[in-house]
């Protein structure tokens, strides 16, 4: 009975992890999680809410974001220590995908194994077919040129995000895992300014 060679962990194995954030702190130049996305490889929604802010917000970054002051309300918004407790307990034991996963762990304020994540922005092949080899390509660029798909072009939505950077990753999952397999890391570090982030 044949087997494939590398078999990509399954697919209950993986979430897509994604975060949209405003500013605090003087000119808003402070990210503070605003709202989290997680999806399954099938790209159902299993986790998503905006986030109370934990200090004021001066800048909503609504042009980018879509967020209004409105959507961070307690009515509508989730305290921050329960959704960092929920997602931590979500990923667990999980790998997740995403596009600058630092960024995202960093406002969520968990740390999660280096193993276990699958980075579409560190990924070298993808950085190299656009001829940025030592470059972070944004999602957009990622997704218009790998895949011909227009995201974020209202506003930036931390489930499309997760289900684009899942999309990506599914388009080369059986390379990136026979690499992994095969003790070949293909993927650049993140920023070590980061590094608490990751186990």
């Amino acid at each position: 009975m044949s087997q494939q060679k590398f078999p990509v962990p399954p697919a209950d194995k993986f979430l897509a992890l994604s975060t949209t954030s405003v500013g605090c702190g003087p000119g808003g130049g402070t990210p503070m999680i605003a709202r989290v996305a997680l999806v399954d490889y099938r790209g159902q929604t299993v986790f998503c809410t905006y986030v109370l802010p934990t200090n004021p917000v001066t800048d909503y970054r609504t042009n980018t974001t879509g967020i209004q002051a409105s959507d961070l309300t307690p009515d509508n918004a989730t305290p921050w220590k329960e959704v960092q407790q929920r997602v931590a307990q979500l990923i667990t034991g999980k790998i997740i995908v995403g596009h600058t996963l630092w960024q995202d762990l960093s406002v969520l304020g968990i740390r999660h194994p280096a193993v276990a994540t699958r980075d579409v922005a560190l990924y070298q092949p993808f950085r190299n077919a656009l001829r940025s080899p030592n470059h972070v390509v944004g999602l957009q660029t990622l997704m218009w040129h790998l895949m011909r798909r227009r995201v974020q072009e209202n506003h930036v939505c931390p489930l499309e995000n997760a289900r684009a950077a899942l999309d990506l990753y599914r388009s080369c999952s059986n390379e990136w895992e026979g690499a992994i397999a095969v003790g070949q890391w293909p993927s650049q570090l993140p920023p070590s300014t980061f590094s608490r982030c990751y186990q």
